[in-house]
């Protein structure tokens, strides 16, 4: 019979090469899946399910970021303003402290004020200003506390631990110290680790550490208002 589709031209010698080619690309494709319209839907369903949590992950990314943005402009705000106002005070506690000169602080980058260090300069009667690791020992030691007086006068804390603060000082300028820590005590409480004469007498209370024997330390207290009751007294 003669099909109809059949080519007059046909040649099977030169068509054979071309048929092998084809069945083996076919046996190469392996089984056929009948079920590949399921497993694509199924599979189209799951990415189209991670695709949406994907949507919604950087949207709640670009709302943090939003929120962030929002807290960072707030906060450097909020990190300006208390830090011109530590700034006054700290200009006021320093001649206190020095009896004149002048200091600021100031941001080591003012572009980026939360990541900043804070720069200290301090000029002492009679001196230039400049950076507070430039000044000696005992103005070193000065000016820390000037810095921490500023910020007290601004904003009282129930108490503060100071081991040998003054230690760098001479009398002079640590009964200063003691004077000014006086004036903050009545919203301060403050507890001193000190060998300094000067700052014992302005306490309120010492407590000494002694070794009667060898390895027992023996914790000694005195009430100074006390003891200058009975000294009177006596």
């Amino acid at each position: 019979t003669c099909l109809e589709l059949r080519r007059e031209d046909f040649d099977i010698a030169v068509a054979m090469p071309e048929i092998n080619k084809l069945k083996k690309d076919i046996n190469a494709l392996g089984y056929v899946n009948v079920n590949a319209i399921e497993d694509c839907r199924a599979l189209l369903d799951r990415y189209d399910d991670l695709n949406g949590q994907a949507q919604d992950l950087e949207k709640a990314k670009d709302d943090l970021n939003k929120i962030i943005s929002d807290l960072s402009s707030i906060m450097i705000e909020k990190f300006n303003n208390e830090l011109l106002r530590i700034n006054e005070s700290f200009k006021l506690t320093f001649k206190e402290l020095f009896g004149g000169g002048t200091a600021k602080l100031a941001l080591a980058d003012e572009n980026d004020p939360l990541e900043s260090g804070v720069e200290i300069y301090a000029q002492p009667p009679g001196k230039k200003i400049q950076n507070m690791t430039l000044l000696s020992g005992g103005e070193k030691s000065l000016t820390a506390m000037a810095v921490i007086f500023a910020i007290l006068r601004i904003k009282p804390l129930p108490f503060c631990l100071f081991d040998e603060v003054e230690a760098a000082l001479d009398d002079s300028n640590v009964e200063i110290v003691d004077k000014y820590l006086k004036k903050l005590s009545n919203e301060t409480q403050f507890i001193l680790i000190t060998h300094k004469k000067p700052t014992m007498e302005y306490a309120n209370a010492l407590y000494g550490v002694t070794m009667e024997e060898k390895g027992v330390s023996k914790i000694v207290s005195v009430l100074l208002s006390d003891a200058i009751k009975h000294a009177q007294e006596a």
